[in-house]
């Protein structure tokens, strides 16, 4: 462990909010998430999911798919009111504060969580409950190999911060506040990982799901894309590492932007076939969506109207702009 990584782990290890995620049940597609609070509001601590992700502008009332709750204090069982569909708060005069809740995933797409035998992937705002007043508070959260990987198979992709993780990814990660905590979203399972690097950046395309493709085609071809758009806004890119996190399926396409990832969705169709030297329009697609969705790191992750900053993701924010998130986004692609 170096000096850094030792530093960070014991300030994780000191941290107020600390969540461990866990798999017991993923034939069912369940989420535990167990968390922890060592300073709760002495009122009575209110905790909070969003009704909706930044980069898909909907309501999306996450909290639906939470199946259970509860909580205790120094090992006693104490009331959690349910004050709205998506807000709890716990008992007043509180020295510590452990909820544990299961959250249903089964919502095979970009912006929520889904979780079976074969995978998991999740969205910190699906499985992430804010702690009201500490959200600008260091957030540390451990997560689990999935007890049905039981031959240890699995790996794990995120762009969080490590503090002690294994070679495959399990362990404990941090981030210095809630909005960053959840704008890494995290998929579990085996993967056919691409490395490149893009103006000195390491970039990964990892993929879940059974595909046989022409995969230096795939780096080449991101890599100019990469390259280009950080030499269109200004070397040196606002980023360390970089994760195009796919998920290949039967039927179905998208992507969503992070600050460092994007989740995408696409079909086999969609992957260039070896040996054939004319590109296709499904696999045109799939270049254009990874542009699109690599663009959003400057522009909406970090160029954005100051009505959000910060998001409020606890109800509709109205804007007249997603001509510019979107719409100039996609313009560019084009050019």
């Amino acid at each position: 462990m170096t000096v850094t990584t030792a530093a960070l782990f014991t300030r994780a290890l000191n941290m107020t909010i600390q969540y461990r995620v866990s798999f017991s049940d993923a034939a069912a597609h369940l989420i535990d998430v167990s968390l922890t609070i060592t300073d709760p509001a002495s009122s009575g601590q209110i905790l909070r999911l969003p009704n909706w992700i930044p980069g898909s502008y909907m309501i999306r009332d996450f909290s639906r798919n939470i199946v259970s709750l509860s909580a205790t204090s120094n090992g006693r069982s104490v009331s959690m009111e349910k004050l709205d569909k998506s807000t709890w708060q716990a008992e007043a005069n509180l020295d510590e504060l452990c909820v544990q809740y299961t959250v249903y995933a089964w919502d095979l797409s970009v912006r929520a969580a889904h979780v079976d035998q074969t995978h998991a992937f999740f969205n910190g705002t699906s499985a992430f409950l804010s702690v009201d007043g500490q959200e600008q508070s260091a957030h540390n959260v451990t997560i689990e190999r999935p007890v049905n990987d039981s031959e240890s198979l699995f790996e794990l992709s995120t762009t969080l911060k490590p503090v002690d993780v294994d070679a495959v990814g399990f362990g404990t990660y941090m981030a210095p506040d809630y909005d960053e905590l959840i704008d890494h979203p995290v998929e579990i399972g085996t993967f056919k990982r691409l490395e490149f690097l893009a103006c000195g950046v390491k970039h990964e395309v990892v993929l879940t799901g059974d595909c046989f493709f022409d995969e230096q085609r795939v780096i080449d071809d991101l890599t100019l894309i990469c390259e280009y758009q950080i030499n269109f806004f200004g070397a040196p890119a606002p980023i360390e590492h970089y994760v195009f996190m796919v998920m290949v399926v039967d039927a179905g396409y998208g992507g969503l932007e992070h600050r460092a990832s994007t989740a995408l969705m696409i079909t086999r169709e969609n992957l260039p076939v070896a040996g054939v030297e004319k590109m296709s329009d499904k696999y045109l697609d799939f270049l254009g969506l990874c542009s699109h969705e690599y663009f959003h790191t400057w522009n909406v992750k970090r160029i954005k109207p100051a009505q959000f900053v910060p998001f409020d993701l606890t109800s509709e924010s109205y804007t007249q702009l997603l001509w510019f998130f979107e719409g100039m986004t996609s313009y560019y692609d084009d050019l």
